[in-house]
């Protein structure tokens, strides 16, 4: 078992059911107004203090992956037709396939 799945089955039995409940009510709720706040959020400018905030929103949010919004900052999107194939794209980018899909940090 993960450590931290153990670690959230002890804190889980360790409380008392009501409060329990209740945690698991405001985690959930949590996640989801970080994830609809990230819907609608424009994400700040690389330079900007709101950055930080916007990460760990993001983080709560759990936007990873395919679910990463496109626009960060400090990253461009780059438009193209759905049909063109994934390597056209890298070669014209200069990248590995694998690095053109959303999330990934591009190897410098």
């Amino acid at each position: 078992m993960d450590p931290t799945q153990q670690a959230l089955t002890w804190l889980y039995s360790a409380l008392p059911e009501p409060y329990a409940g209740d945690l698991v009510a405001l985690v959930s709720f949590a996640i989801a107004s970080c994830a609809l706040t990230l819907r609608f959020w424009r994400p700040p400018h690389p330079g900007s203090h709101w950055v930080v905030v916007y990460t760990i929103i993001s983080a709560i949010g759990q936007a990873r992956g395919w679910n990463v919004a496109a626009y960060q900052p400090g990253k461009k999107a780059v438009m193209v037709p759905a049909d063109t194939p994934r390597a056209e794209v890298a070669a014209k980018l200069g990248l590995h396939p694998d690095e053109t899909r959303p999330g990934k940090v591009p190897k410098a």
